[in-house]
């Protein structure tokens, strides 16, 4: 998973002021208690510019000797309205770099729960049956045609983020794959994340192709502060995050009940949004190469490869920094969860 946020858009210059990128979270970081890890802050690709061409090329080139197959961007789509596409625009227009990637459509309302304020919405996510077969028109005519796009049996998979929000979902799923095949598609593959348990249901499903399981999966991982810490959560005094020790997080997730309906697996590295929150942040302490290399192996060897085409595996993620969870090397680690992804990966090819 990609998040293209690294560079400056005129909406985050007026919502978050001028030159506003992810940087400016992840530089701002503070340790919240003795021996926790921040500020990330990165290594080898540096504080680099996601307009830039070249910034493009060097992060597939590590992710290629790495032994990962694609990248998958997160899609802003409102009504017609695109926020940070430039990334995929540069991609598509120069035909560089030849990589292969796919989108998954972040179709959740963009407010400040960056900052913790998620009440207060910046632009909404509106739905409508239009608009499902303007955004697939759209995509089929500019970005799906192209032959770098990740396809299965030669649909394009494409990737819902929050399908339980969407409206008329199994009406929506229908119109996005008639509309793909008015566009000369034999249909779309189509993919939603699965956040909640009820999705699970074998008697109640919308249509897609495959669900994800994602991680981090925070109905397991749930932890409910304390009324203590609850108080000082919300006056901000002293202690204000979750924290969960991230060995803890990787038996819990392998001890898990497989899921029935047919799903990709997803593992992430770590996690650390005290970046992005000042208020009620998560951390998962005590990440490591070995650990993250202890749930990625046993996820290749328990997932199920339904065809020669649907044999996929997702790291959430390549480089959200302010969430401390990326594979782009970082000053503490270097390229040691990288390295641990190719030792993995090289015996699953």
């Amino acid at each position: 998973m990609v998040l293209p946020q690294f560079h400056p858009i005129p909406e985050n210059d007026s919502w978050w002021g001028k030159g506003f990128t992810e940087w400016t979270n992840v530089v701002k970081a503070r340790p919240r208690f003795k021996g926790h890890y921040q500020p990330h802050l990165p290594a080898d690709l540096g504080f680099y510019d996601m307009r830039l061409q070249q910034t493009l090329i060097e992060q597939a080139e590590l992710a290629k000797k790495n032994n990962i197959a694609g990248f998958c961007f997160y899609h802003y789509w409102f009504n017609g309205h695109r926020l940070l596409e430039t990334p995929v625009n540069k991609i598509l227009e120069s035909c560089k770099p030849d990589f292969p990637f796919m989108l998954c459509w972040a179709n959740e309302n963009w407010s400040r729960r960056w900052d913790g304020m998620d009440k207060e919405v910046l632009m909404h996510q509106e739905y409508s049956a239009e608009d499902h077969s303007q955004h697939a028109d759209y995509l089929c005519k500019n970005v799906f045609n192209d032959s770098r796009y990740i396809k299965i049996n030669g649909k394009p998979f494409f990737v819902f983020y929050k399908p339980e929000i969407i409206p008329d979902l199994k009406e929506t799923i229908k119109i996005w794959r008639e509309t793909t095949k008015k566009n000369g598609f034999e249909d779309i593959y189509l993919a939603g994340i699965k956040t909640k348990s009820e999705q699970w249901n074998l008697e109640n499903q919308p249509g897609f192709d495959i669900w994800l399981d994602w991680q981090p999966d925070w109905e397991n991982l749930h932890i409910i502060p304390g009324i203590i810490d609850r108080i000082k959560n919300k006056f901000s005094i002293g202690k204000t995050y979750r924290k969960i020790d991230y060995a803890e997080v990787v038996e819990r997730m392998i001890s898990r009940k497989k899921p029935e309906l047919k799903h990709f697996n997803c593992v992430v590295p770590g996690w650390d949004n005290s970046a992005r929150k000042k208020l009620d942040a998560f951390i998962m302490s005590n990440h490591t190469p070995e650990l993250y290399e202890k749930w990625l192996k046993y996820v290749c060897e328990h997932s199920e490869a339904y065809s020669e085409e649907e044999n996929f595996i997702f790291i959430n993620a390549w480089n959200e920094w302010a969430e401390g969870n990326h594979l782009e090397p970082d000053q503490k680690w270097g390229k040691a969860f990288l390295e641990k992804t190719r030792k993995v990966l090289e015996n699953y090819k």
